[in-house]
């Protein structure tokens, strides 16, 4: 079994395995060239010989300990026919959702079929790959204020009135992203992905008797379809920005391991997260972008104030573009011990 597995079983090795979120993206230069080759994001995420090579990318120059499949959070709402397109210089646009019942009365098999190069992906991957395979889903709330909103980056207004004003519509809207999102989840599983991870970016900022209905329990039904159907990979969540609410986070959702953002806290880990779980986190991403010294320091830092536990190495977000891949080389090299240049021949 790989460190990456043995960690997420609650073992602790000599080196902390790592894996940096967004590890395949527009730092490389050869991922720029190959994001050319598309019409659009939509189209690269659709096209499997694209996705796969854009997943293998970064295993070519660094000895990640896990790969993470290239695709997106709101692959589910555009198989949801919710009209998403990416616009040079917004993101990604959406419809805004009216009313809940617009999500409603969606046959599943409509929505995986539009997803089936994803898991056409996976199993390419699966034929190349010498480390664990990632799957991943947006969580609920985060896909529902996508859904809401229309678009990201945004303060969440909308979807945080939802919750006081339109509470039983909110709850349906999550509702039916559960059942999506298990489905989806499941076929990666079934295509062979050896872990899940769930990405909550928009936990942030919400009140605890809101947060525990809109990211808790949704969570929490999620993983617990998954298990019910016999799903038996490891799952990581990160709820990013919920601060002292990770401990119920990591409690109340059923998730194997919980991923730490930049500004989390090593004791309010240690005081409210079982012992023994294993965490994933958290080096702020303008770190490595500044690397040097600094940055060296922040990740021994890291890892020593989780030296107790299960870690896995790894961003308190993803990385962004301006990082230079020099600095990935000198930061996992660190971590893992392995000199620069040694990867992966895939």
């Amino acid at each position: 079994m790989s460190d990456f597995l043995k960690t997420l079983a609650g073992e602790k090795t000599a080196r902390p395995p790592v894996w940096l979120m967004r590890q395949a993206g527009r730092y490389l230069p050869e991922y720029r060239e190959l994001r050319t080759r598309a019409k659009d994001f939509l189209d690269f995420c659709y096209s499997p010989s694209l996705s796969v090579e854009a997943t293998l990318q970064p295993l070519r120059r660094y000895p990640f300990s896990a790969a993470i499949l290239f695709a997106d959070i709101l692959l589910i709402l555009d198989a949801m026919d919710r009209g998403l397109r990416f616009e040079t210089g917004e993101g990604p646009v959406l419809n805004p959702l009216e009313k809940a019942s617009d999500m409603e009365g969606l046959a599943s098999s409509h929505v995986q079929s539009r997803l089936s190069p994803v898991m056409e992906t996976v199993s390419r991957l699966k034929a190349k790959l010498p480390v664990p395979l990632i799957g991943f889903a947006g969580s609920p709330w985060t896909v529902g204020v996508y859904a809401i909103e229309g678009r990201g980056g945004t303060d969440k207004r909308e979807p945080r009135l939802w919750a006081y004003t339109r509470p039983e519509e909110l709850k349906v809207v999550l509702d039916v992203l559960v059942d999506h999102t298990a489905d989806y989840l499941q076929a990666q599983v079934d295509a062979g992905v050896d872990a899940l991870m769930l990405f909550d970016s928009w936990a942030e900022g919400l009140p605890e008797s809101v947060f525990e209905w809109t990211v808790i329990e949704p969570t929490r039904r999620l993983v617990s379809v998954l298990r019910e159907r016999g799903v038996t990979v490891p799952i990581i969540g990160f709820a990013r920005g919920c601060g002292g609410l990770v401990g119920r986070y990591a409690r109340e959702t059923g998730i194997n391991a919980v991923g730490m953002d930049t500004g989390q806290i090593a004791q309010v880990i240690h005081d409210f997260v079982p012992q023994g779980m294993p965490v994933q986190g958290q080096l702020d991403p303008l770190a490595l972008i500044a690397g040097g010294r600094n940055m060296i320091e922040q990740a021994d830092t890291i890892m020593e104030a989780y030296s107790d536990r299960p870690l896995i190495f790894n961003l308190g977000h993803g990385i962004q573009p301006p990082t230079p891949p020099e600095h990935v080389a000198e930061l996992i090299a660190h971590v893992t011990g392995i000199p620069k240049g040694k990867a992966y021949d895939v």
